[in-house]
C-alpha cells in the first residue's frame, strides 16, 4: 500500500506537467514566451512582496500557538511550510510536517505544536472557503460571465467534503496516526521528533483550542487579511501590465484562483490548473489576452523562485543544526 502511495504521489507530477503544456499550446506557444520578458521584470518585486501576507499568516499561528515562540521565527516557517507544500511531492501536508519539526526546534512542548499546526489547517480551510465565498459574489457582481462563476462554485461545493472528513478525523483523533504514517514516507529518519508525541495529550491539546472561540476567531482574522493582501499581487501585476482593475476585482480574481486550486487539490502545485483559472479569471476582469497569460506565468515565476530560495534556507537551517549537533557529541 505504502508503495503504491508513493508511486501515485510521484504520479501527479507528469499529469501536472502534461496540463501545463496543453495549456501553454492551447493559448499559442510565441504568446506564452512573449510574456516572459513583462513577467520576469515584475517578478522581481512581487517575490519579497508575497513574504507580508505570509507574516499576516504566521501572526495567526502565533496566536494559536500560545506566543511561545518568536513571531519572526514563525514567520520564516510559515515561509518554509507553504514551500514545502507547494514546490515537493509531499502529499499536500509535507509543509506541516515540516512546520512541526522546525517549530519543535523553539517549543520544547511538541504536543503543543503539533496541535497548534494541526488546528490552524482547519482554519486556512474554513479562510480558503470565506475568501472564495467572497470572490464569487465579488466576481458576480463586476462580470457578466455567471456561467463561470457558477461553473466555479460548483467546483468548489464539490470538494467541500475533503475538508469535511478532515475535520470528523481530526475530531476523532484519528489524524495523529496518519501522522506517523506521513512522517514515516516523507521525512524518513528526521521523523524521530514526532515519536515524542503522545496521542492522548495531542487530542486533549486540539480539543483545548476547539473550545476557544475567540483564538479561533483571532486565528481567522490573521489569516483572511493575509489572503486579502496576497491579492494585491494580482492587482499590481496587472497595473504593471497596462491593465489595471479595481480592488474588488483583483479580490475576485486572486479569490478564485485560490479556490479552483483548492478544488484541483490532485495536482501538484495545480499546475495547469491554476494557469488556466489565471487565464480565465483575469480576462473576466477586464484585462486583455496577454496580460492575462502574463500575470499567470508571473504568478507561477514567483512561487518557484520564492521556493526555492525559501528551500535553499531552509536546508541550510538543517546544515547548521547538525553541524552544532556533531560538535556538541564530539
Amino acid at each position: 500500500m505504502t508503495a503504491a502511495l508513493r508511486w501515485l504521489a510521484w504520479a501527479r507530477w507528469p499529469a501536472a506537467f502534461g496540463l501545463l503544456t496543453i495549456f501553454a499550446v492551447h493559448e499559442g506557444l510565441a504568446d506564452v514566451l512573449r510574456g516572459f520578458p513583462q513577467a520576469g521584470v515584475t517578478m522581481l518585486w512581487l517575490v519579497p512582496f508575497h513574504a507580508l501576507p505570509l507574516l499576516l499568516d504566521a501572526c495567526g499561528w502565533r496566536v494559536l500557538l500560545g506566543r511561545l515562540a518568536p513571531l519572526h521565527v514563525l514567520w520564516w516557517i510559515a515561509i518554509v511550510r507553504e514551500s514545502v507544500s507547494r514546490l515537493l511531492p509531499a502529499a499536500g501536508v509535507g509543509g506541516e510536517l515540516v512546520g512541526i519539526r522546525l517549530a519543535h526546534w523553539y517549543v520544547a512542548d511538541i504536543n503543543r505544536v503539533s496541535a497548534s499546526v494541526i488546528v490552524e489547517v482547519l482554519v486556512t480551510v474554513v479562510v480558503q472557503y470565506a475568501f472564495s465565498a467572497l470572490g464569487l459574489l465579488l466576481m458576480a457582481s463586476t462580470s457578466h460571465a455567471f456561467a463561470g462563476v457558477r461553473l466555479i462554485g460548483l467546483a468548489l461545493l464539490l470538494s467541500l467534503p475533503v475538508p469535511v472528513v478532515f475535520f470528523i478525523l481530526v475530531r476523532r483523533g484519528g489524524l495523529f496516526q496518519a501522522l506517523e504514517k506521513l512522517a514515516a514516507r516523507w521525512l524518513g529518519s528526521s521523523r524521530g521528533f514526532l515519536s515524542k508525541l503522545d496521542g492522548v495529550r495531542l487530542d486533549r491539546e486540539i480539543d483545548t483550542l476547539m473550545r476557544r472561540p475567540g483564538l479561533l476567531a483571532s486565528a481567522f482574522a490573521w489569516q483572511l487579511s493575509g489572503y486579502m493582501l496576497g491579492a494585491l499581487e494580482v492587482y499590481w501585476a496587472l497595473a504593471f501590465f497596462g491593465h489595471p482593475v479595481s480592488i474588488a476585482s483583483a479580490l475576485a480574481v486572486e479569490a478564485l484562483t485560490q479556490a479552483v486550486r483548492h478544488a484541483a487539490f490532485f495536482l501538484p502545485a495545480g499546475l495547469g490548473v491554476q494557469e488556466a483559472a489565471i487565464m480565465v479569471l483575469a480576462q473576466m476582469a477586464g484585462a486583455d489576452r496577454q496580460a492575462a497569460i502574463a500575470l499567470a506565468l508571473v504568478k507561477r515565476m514567483r512561487e518557484v523562485l520564492f521556493g526555492c530560495i525559501a528551500l535553499a534556507g531552509w536546508q541550510l537551517a538543517e546544515m547548521r543544526r547538525n553541524s552544532r549537533s556533531r560538535l556538541t557529541r564530539g
